[in-house]
């Protein structure tokens, strides 16, 4: 019995309370934004169908019985586009609120929110449109306040030279999406549209449940957390960042606004969030009514984008976290070759598309392609809030995401006003040269201000900081104890 006893094993002895934080946070992220597209899927079957040939006839009859709604053309847009009213509100309160209350709250109860409401989403369309828009507007309030959350969560979990990998669990939303497409096409074609709903309603749910039991705000708040893990994780952020910091009394708002590396990281991000909006919200269009090929039609292919970005996020994340901590590149050499690398590409292949985009096959390499360069975000500005400032990491993100979340937006009014007359490669060019200088105008930013050196008022209470300093390459647990004990004795 005793032999027994000492055999008998923990599943903290197969997963580390940090890959069981990776695994969670990759799920969150490919739910949060399955919560974010299944109405953008479920939203064609829910509206009456107007065409009268005999093809759109045939279609309907096809159909699951089940009350549609009579939404014009503008009614149609406004439900799609109601989602961002309340996104855009709570990108920089978010980030804050994760600072303040801790990431587990924010990012876990925003999740748990969007889930009871896309449950409520079938209910609130019988009710009323005016509803519904209601509905979709307060989803994407507390939808809105988890992506910039995850950024405390890193500074608090991950040490500073592993965090290219952690903030690509991020990019495991264009897995959701990848995946959410198809599933609900199913789920449509056999039970009906509402059970979009109650199905990634439900999942939201149960993930919500279980990110509450798993996972806690940092190593010390962690009740199941062994003392050998812990002390590793505190060791190596403390060694990364030259030592403990405290938690900021406030806001050093002034200093933030002044900061070019904070722009840097704000204006590209929109520019790249710009560039991914356009090519995956509108661009279908233009295969669609200038080439005659409608790729949505095609699982496949409209899935290949969402695939080939995160693939190249982890690559790309893997790849930085090496070179800086082998030293061969600096913090700021890193952020900025991959930033290059992932903004810059793109921007070349929408020149190529400017001019030879009149061919179908060229125009879906060039569109997967692109977004699968852009994937190296993840390497460069995309992780740099951690670098420069990881108290204050959350609120960097929330106003850069601010920003870029008017770039869905944007992108559907300047494809509207360009092709309003005519929709042919002629004026489509015009949105082509528009990305291209989109692109390299956020990678020649990024190039000139950008920086990985961690800044003095990420301390703004001490009379001193680190100003100037980069996050050091992360030491061996022996190194780490050989100094304790050097310090021990002196």
């Amino acid at each position: 019995m005793a032999l027994v006893r000492q055999t008998k094993k923990k599943w903290t002895d197969f997963l580390t309370c940090r890959q069981v934080l990776n695994i969670m946070v990759i799920l969150g992220f490919m739910f949060n934004y399955m919560l974010r597209v299944n109405l953008t899927i479920a939203i064609v079957d829910m509206v009456e169908s107007n065409t009268t040939n005999n093809t759109s006839t045939n279609a309907t009859k096809t159909r699951i019985d089940e009350t549609r709604f009579n939404w014009n053309p503008e009614q149609y847009n406004a439900v799609l586009g109601s989602f961002f009213w309340g996104y855009v509100l709570t990108e920089l309160p978010g980030g804050r609120m994760a600072e303040i209350v801790g990431a587990r709250k924010i990012f876990g109860g925003g999740m748990l929110m969007a889930s009871i409401l896309t449950i409520l989403t079938p209910a609130a369309a019988y009710l009323n449109y005016y509803v519904i828009l209601i509905l979709r507007a307060v989803l994407g309030f507390f939808l809105g306040a988890t992506w910039p959350a995850i950024q405390p969560m890193a500074a608090k979990w991950i040490p500073p030279m592993e965090r290219s990998k952690f903030i690509a669990n991020m990019m495991a939303s264009s897995l959701g999406a990848a995946i959410t497409m198809p599933v609900c096409g199913y789920l449509i074609s056999t039970v009906g549209w509402a059970s979009v709903f109650y199905v990634t309603g439900v999942i939201g749910i149960v993930w919500s449940i279980m990110w509450f039991c798993l996972i806690y705000d940092s190593p010390a708040e962690h009740p199941r957390i062994s003392e050998e893990e812990r002390e590793d994780i505190e060791a190596k952020i403390a060694d990364g960042e030259g030592g403990k910091n405290s938690k900021p009394s406030y806001v050093p708002w002034k200093r933030i606004f002044l900061s070019l590396p904070v722009w840097a990281i704000i204006i590209t991000h929109g520019c790249s969030v710009f560039g991914y909006f356009t090519v995956v919200n509108q661009l279908p269009t233009y295969m669609k009514n200038v080439l005659h090929f409608n790729i949505k039609k095609n699982g496949l292919l409209s899935s290949l984008p969402y695939l080939a970005k995160y693939i190249m996020a982890i690559i790309a994340s893997y790849f930085a976290d090496r070179l800086r901590k082998s030293g061969k590149l600096s913090t700021t050499a890193t952020r900025k070759v991959f930033t290059t690398f992932a903004i810059m590409i793109p921007g070349c292949l929408m020149a190529v598309q400017a001019i030879w985009g009149m061919d179908a096959t060229l125009s879906v390499a060039v569109f997967t392609i692109s977004l699968f360069f852009n994937g190296a975000v993840t390497a460069g500005y995309l992780a740099n809030a951690l670098d420069i400032a990881p108290n204050f990491s959350g609120t960097i993100f929330g106003l850069a995401n601010t920003l870029s979340s008017f770039g869905g937006w944007l992108s559907t009014k300047i494809v509207a006003v360009l092709t309003a007359e005519e929709s042919t490669f002629a004026t489509w060019k015009y949105v082509f040269w528009i990305l291209v200088f989109t692109y390299v105008f956020g990678a020649l930013f990024y190039l000139l201000f950008g920086s990985g050196k961690l800044q003095k008022w990420n301390n703004p209470d001490e009379a001193y900081g680190q100003d100037g300093k980069e996050l050091q390459p992360l030491k061996s647990k022996p190194e780490i104890e050989k100094e304790r004990e050097i310090n021990n004795i002196a």
